[in-house]
């Protein structure tokens, strides 16, 4: 299901992530959208976005939680988007494994009207 409006670039991936479905996951990215990982590295494309995403995907029965916050440009094409976020899952020993952080993304309406990433950093408002 593709984006209709800036925040929903949020809440599809979380549910794409939470399904374990990377394709639709990679989907919401444009070809050359970067995205930030947590090291600080910044990986370019969508291949490189499907390596990193891989990694949430080890991670059974992921419930997230996000208070999005979208301002959109003056022509209605791009848009900045903010939120607190959290995952909660059961690691592989067991125990609860909560992560957290503060996104700021950057989206662009497409020619369809769609919207998808240009830039993701999740943790980029921490």
């Amino acid at each position: 299901m593709p984006a209709r409006k800036p925040e929903e670039c949020d809440i599809l991936i979380d549910q794409a992530l939470k399904n374990r479905d990377l394709d639709a996951a990679v989907a919401l990215y444009e070809p050359n959208a970067s995205l930030v990982l947590d090291s600080g590295e910044v990986v370019t494309g969508k291949a490189a976005i499907r390596e990193a995403l891989k990694g949430f995907l080890a991670f059974e029965e992921v419930h997230f939680t996000r208070e999005i916050t979208a301002i959109q440009s003056g022509d209605g094409n791009l848009a900045m988007l903010r939120a607190a976020w959290s995952a909660t899952s059961t690691g592989p020993d067991g125990k609860p494994v909560t992560i957290t952080g503060n996104n700021v993304e950057v989206v662009r309406r497409q020619p369809d009207g769609t919207w998808l990433f240009v830039i993701d950093h999740p943790r980029g408002a921490d």
